[in-house]
C-alpha cells in the first residue's frame, strides 16, 4: 500500500499524538506492510528516513502554539497543495485527529478523488474556561469534526469516552473502531528500589519526599491551573514537571517544584520510574500517551475520571478524581495526601499496574489491528484502479 500520512508535527515536538504515529508507521514500514510518506509541520526535525518510510515536511508557522499554548500549526499554501496531490494518489490516507487545517485539505482531495480515508481520533471536546474558545472547539467538532470523521471510510479511536462523545452527533459511515495505542514494554519497564533511588538522587529529590510527577505540555486542558493549587496545597511533597508550554511551573518559584522542560523521548522513562504518582488533571484528550507509559514503568497514575473512562479495563488500578469541576482543588488534595500517607499501599500497586499494562498494550496488537484495518480500505480502491474501463 502506498499510504499518505498526516500528522500535525513530528515526534521530535514530543506530543503523544505524533509520537503514537510514529511508533505505528515505523512498525507498518519495517513488517513490509506498506510505502508510507509521511506530511507534518517542519517546525521539528523529521525521523531519520528508514526502509518505506519517507518524509515531507511541510513549510509552516508555529505561532499559535508559541503565543497561545494551543497546537495548531499554519501549513504555508504550497505546502498544502503539495498535501493535496499526494492525497490524490495514495492507496490510502491516513489522518491523526480531524480538526486540523492540513487535515482537511488531505480529506477533501482524498474524497474529491475517491481515495479511502482513514482517521486516527485521540481528541474529544475540550471544555476550556474560555466560553468563546469552548463555543468555537464545540462548532469545530460539530462542523467539521462530523464532516471528516463522517465521511471517512474507517474512524479509529484511541478513547471509548471519545468514541460515546462523537458517536453524539457522527453519522459514521461503518462502526468507528476502539484500538487502544501500545506501549514499548523495552524502553519503559519497572525498575528496582535501588535503581529508583538513584534516578531521584540524580533528579535532586530527597529520599523520604514523595514524588508527584506531570509529564505532558505546561496549558490549560493539561490541568495546570489546578496543579498550581496543589502544589501550594501539598507543600510536602516534591513535584516534577516534565514538559513545555506558556504555563510554566518555573515561574511558580516555589521551592518543592522542579521543572524538565522539554524532556528527550529516551528520558522520559527514567522521570516515570522516579516517581511515587503521575498527576495528571487534564480534561477532552482522550487516554493520553503518559498514562499507559507510566504505568509500563509501575507507577501508579491519578487522573480524571473523563481520562479514566477512556480505558474502563484498567478498573481500579487507575485511580481518578473528577476534573474541571469547582471542589477538584479539595477533592485531589484529599486524594493525593490519603495516597502519600500511605507509602506502602501506593508501592504495593506498581507490580500490578506494571503487569496490566504489559498485557493490554501491545504495540504488535495494535499494528496488526490497523494493517487489517489500511489493508480494508485499500483493497476497493486499488481494484478499482486495476479494472478495465468499459467502451
Amino acid at each position: 500500500m502506498r499510504i499518505a500520512l498526516v500528522t500535525h508535527y513530528y515526534p521530535a515536538h514530543r506530543g503523544g499524538v505524533e509520537r503514537i504515529a510514529g511508533q505505528l508507521a515505523e512498525r507498518l514500514a519495517r513488517e513490509g506492510v506498506a510505502q508510507i510518506v509521511w506530511h507534518a509541520s517542519d517546525c521539528d526535525p523529521p525521523p531519520l528516513p528508514a526502509p518505506g518510510l519517507t518524509f515531507a515536511p511541510a513549510r509552516s508557522c508555529n505561532v499559535v502554539e508559541r503565543h497561545l499554548g494551543f497546537p495548531y500549526p499554519l501549513w504555508m499554501p504550497g505546502a498544502l497543495i503539495r498535501l493535496a496531490r499526494a492525497s490524490r494518489t495514495a492507496d490510502v490516507v491516513h489522518l491523526h485527529d480531524c480538526l486540523y487545517l492540513p487535515n482537511l485539505v488531505a480529506f477533501a482531495a482524498a474524497r474529491l478523488a475517491r481515495r479511502p480515508v482513514v482517521v486516527t481520533q485521540h481528541i474529544g471536546h475540550v471544555p476550556y474556561r474560555n466560553p468563546v474558545l469552548r463555543a468555537l472547539q464545540s462548532a469545530a467538532n460539530r462542523l467539521f469534526g462530523a464532516w471528516v470523521l463522517g465521511g471517512s471510510d474507517q474512524v479509529v479511536f484511541e478513547s471509548e469516552s471519545v468514541r460515546r462523545y462523537f458517536l453524539r452527533f457522527v453519522r459514521f459511515r461503518s462502526p468507528p473502531l476502539l484500538v487502544q495505542n501500545g506501549v514499548d514494554s523495552d524502553a519503559f519497564r519497572p525498575a528496582t528500589s535501588g535503581e529508583r533511588q538513584q534516578l531521584r538522587a540524580t533528579l535532586g529529590v530527597p529520599g523520604a519526599k514523595p514524588l508527584l510527577l506531570f509529564i505532558g505540555r505546561f496549558v490549560e486542558k493539561k490541568g495546570l491551573p489546578l496543579l498550581r493549587q496543589l502544589t501550594e496545597r501539598i507543600p510536602h511533597a516534591h513535584w516534577l514537571f516534565a514538559g513545555w508550554g506558556p504555563l510554566d511551573p518555573g515561574a511558580w518559584s516555589r521551592p518543592n517544584v522542579s521543572v524538565v522542560h522539554r524532556p528527550a523521548s529516551d528520558a522520559l522513562a527514567a522521570l516515570y520510574q522516579a516517581a511515587d504518582l503521575l498527576v495528571l488533571p487534564s480534561v477532552g484528550e482522550g487516554f493520553p500517551l503518559s498514562v499507559q507509559e507510566a504505568m509500563a514503568c509501575g507507577t501508579p497514575a491519578l487522573v480524571g475520571t473523563e481520562t479514566a473512562a477512556g480505558c474502563p479495563e484498567a478498573g481500579e488500578l487507575l485511580l481518578r478524581e473528577a476534573a474541571g469541576t469547582e471542589q477538584a482543588a479539595a477533592a485531589w488534595t484529599t486524594r493525593i495526601e490519603a495516597l502519600i500517607a500511605s507509602p506502602s499501599s501506593l508501592h504495593a500497586l506498581r507490580p500490578e499496574v506494571a503487569a496490566f499494562a504489559r498485557e493490554q498494550w501491545s504495540w504488535g496488537r495494535c499494528a496488526a489491528r490497523y494493517t487489517e484495518v489500511l489493508r480494508s480500505c485499500a483493497r476497493p480502491a486499488r481494484s478499482a484502479q486495476r479494472a478495465p474501463r468499459k467502451l
